[in-house]
């Protein structure tokens, strides 16, 4: 009776301590902005299940991933042992033979995954402090937490072991019908052969031990980083979901009760983004993946998310109890724990969104906070002040005039749609396309495959504008959506209902954010094209004169934001003659070329050049050609290819040059 008495008074002051605390860290992210995350309830589903519970982001990395899958899985497999013990608590002769041949699965499971546990958790200490993995050496007490939670993993097995060989001792060695505890049996003799009387003063000390680390681990985690085991599952619920889930969020520019835009502060944003704060394992998988973290930038994704989380933990607070705590009121996330620096680093590249455990969404707070220096501070690099004044005067980055953007079709009768809109599809063009003299080049290489291909096709000519993509992910939000409303208006005007582009970030943007603003087309890369037509038959290609030996760069907006890989390989695998060789970081682990997020028209003043770092791998596989299927890319790569002296040697080339130099 009295051991029942103190079990209710730990086990209500447990539930109790942890509720409250649930409930504070909700109140925290009602602090924050609305964002409707309950449409694709299936999918969304889906994802707890392939992600949170499947672990398929984890087993990303995998070393770390099976550590990482073997302890997860070895918690949720001992959920039957924590419920059983906690019943005990009320009633100490209570087990879940009851249940049959299901309670052998059960114990034999909780007996052989205890050993795994055991294992895993040694070795995360291992790569911890022997190996020192460089993404996890934290600061000093994100190392003391690390190594608390996983002594108190360790312990919470080794005491269930305990019990159990206890439990074994005081039956005099004797499993029930439906036990099957291979490891316990073993054990249970070597510690209580002597006197198996013991068992039942042990039972009780494992036991009482076992449920007081439960409850004093499950209270440690809200104030730790590893409150993510109570928080990973509902944020890979609420996460993006659909074809076109890495869209921007709009702005409503039109809301005239908007006092700022941009996030410049904690409850300025979405309280989905205040959750990622709090589901950030701090693992740094992230930043190992970050090609300005990568290359000596000061850009780190984690801090970002870290920073998110400390400033929600200390101004939530004090708006919850409307309190006059002027210090804290007056510091914002950005600049007193976020640096512009930072934010002008990123790329927007997504390798952190893609790498991420627990589908944190690292750059939509980005270009939220850049929105709010660009839109409500006007802070923002220097280099930037012409690229915003050219897209307004002449509708590219570049200070050519807007009139001359068909020039580079010259000579080759194609049609605009003001001539004949009569067609299929509308080749947007995009501003590198039409002005930089060296992509230029691609645009007359793809008409050619087109023509041959017998594509009926049209462009915009004079009418094309820059499809905003530049301005949007530089947090120019009012500028890019005039651009693209502006776009949008002469597309459905001439009833545009195909469009194919050489352009991932034209792609990405018409595709996927135009949808925001009533444009809703079917637009394809003309990697795509290019594929369909070769597969068709509709185009033939000859050998290779010589072998030649070929790598290819991924786009990161036509990977990871499309999952586009095959298309544009294929061509090339179809030629004969044509060696193609891998980069180590290829497809969804691809490096960036430093050319995305508006970093194309900025200079890199810190560390190593991101295109450099990508050119030296690239030539590391001694290729005669690299090969890219982006604008961007290719000035960078081959800005790259210049840097190391290697332009006589290595060649920077579209895949619909290399698919048109072949043409039969």
């Amino acid at each position: 009776m009295i051991r029942t008495l103190v079990f209710l008074i730990v086990f209500l002051s447990a539930i109790g301590l942890l509720t409250y605390n649930l409930r504070r860290i909700i109140s925290y992210l009602k602090t924050g902005k609305e964002d409707n995350r309950f449409s694709d309830i299936p999918l969304r589903i889906l994802n707890v299940l392939k992600i949170g519970i499947g672990q398929s982001k984890i087993l990303r990395d995998k070393v770390a991933g099976i550590v990482h899958v073997l302890i997860f899985w070895g918690f949720l497999l001992f959920l039957f042992a924590v419920l059983e013990a906690l019943i005990q608590g009320f009633n100490s002769e209570f087990t879940f033979e009851f249940l049959g041949p299901l309670y052998s699965l059960i114990t034999l499971t909780q007996d052989i995954f205890g050993l795994l546990v055991i294992a895993s958790v040694l070795y995360a200490l291992y790569r911890r402090y022997i190996i020192r993995v460089p993404r996890l050496q934290t600061n000093d007490a994100g190392r003391r937490d690390a190594t608390v939670i996983l002594v108190m993993i360790l312990f919470v097995v080794l005491s269930m072991y305990g019990q159990n060989a206890a439990h074994v001792a005081k039956n005099m060695f004797l499993l029930s019908d439906y036990e099957l505890r291979p490891v316990t049996a073993l054990i249970s003799p070597i510690f209580f052969g002597s006197n198996p009387v013991n068992g039942f003063f042990w039972f009780d000390v494992f036991w009482w031990g076992h449920i007081l680390l439960i409850f004093a681990f499950m209270n440690f985690l809200p104030y730790s980083k590893h409150f993510h085991v109570i928080t990973s599952l509902p944020n890979v619920f609420f996460s993006k979901t659909g074809e076109n889930k890495y869209a921007l969020r709009p702005i409503n520019l039109e809301d005239e009760s908007l006092e700022f835009y941009g996030a410049a502060d904690t409850d300025h944003l979405t309280w989905k983004q205040m959750l990622d704060g709090f589901a950030c394992t701090e693992c740094g998988r992230c930043a190992s993946v970050c090609p300005a973290a990568n290359t000596g930038k000061v850009l780190s994704p984690r801090k970002i998310i870290v920073d998110i989380r400390h400033r929600t933990e200390e101004k939530a607070p004090v708006l919850i109890g409307n309190l006059e705590n002027q210090e804290v009121l007056e510091k914002t996330l950005l600049h007193n724990y976020i640096t512009p620096e930072e934010l002008w680093s990123c790329t927007t590249c997504n390798a952190c969104v893609y790498e991420c455990p627990v589908t944190i969404e690292h750059v939509d707070a980005i270009v939220d906070m850049r929105r709010y220096l660009v839109l409500s501070e006007s802070e923002f690099p220097t280099e930037l002040n012409p690229v915003f004044k050219n897209l307004e005067t002449n509708y590219s980055p570049w200070a050519f005039n807007w009139q001359d953007r068909a020039a580079w079709a010259e000579g080759l009768d194609v049609k605009t749609m003001a001539d004949d809109k009569e067609t299929e599809y509308l080749f947007w063009v995009g501003c590198a396309g039409s002005f930089d003299s060296r992509y230029q080049k691609v645009s007359r290489a793809f008409v050619d495959i087109m023509n041959k291909g017998g594509i009926d096709f049209r462009i915009l000519g004079t009418e094309e504008k820059c499809n905003g993509d530049t301005a949007r992910r530089l947090g120019n939000e009012y500028l890019a959506q005039t651009m693209m409303m502006e776009n949008i208006e002469t597309l459905n005007g001439y009833g545009v209902k195909k469009i194919v582009t050489g352009c991932p970030h034209c792609y990405n943007t018409l595709k996927n954010e135009y949808p925001q603003f009533g444009g809703n087309f079917e637009v394809i890369h003309h990697t795509e094209m290019i594929n369909h037509l070769i597969s068709d038959g509709k185009i033939k290609l000859k050998d290779a004169e010589k072998v030649t030996r070929v790598t290819y760069h991924d786009s990161c907006y036509l990977g990871r934001y499309n999952n586009i890989y095959d298309d544009p390989r294929k061509p090339l695998e179809s030629i004969k003659n044509m060696d193609i060789v891998e980069m180590d970081r290829s497809k969804d682990k691809g490096f960036c070329c430093g050319a995305g997020g508006g970093r194309m028209f900025l200079e890199e003043n810190q560390g190593t050049r991101i295109n450099e770092n990508r050119t030296e791998e690239a030539l590391k596989l001694n290729p005669d050609t690299i090969a890219s299927a982006c604008p961007f890319c290719m000035t960078m790569l081959s800005d790259g290819v210049k840097a190391f002296d290697k332009n006589d040697s290595v060649k920077v080339k579209d895949i619909a040059e290399i698919v048109s130099e072949k043409l039969i």
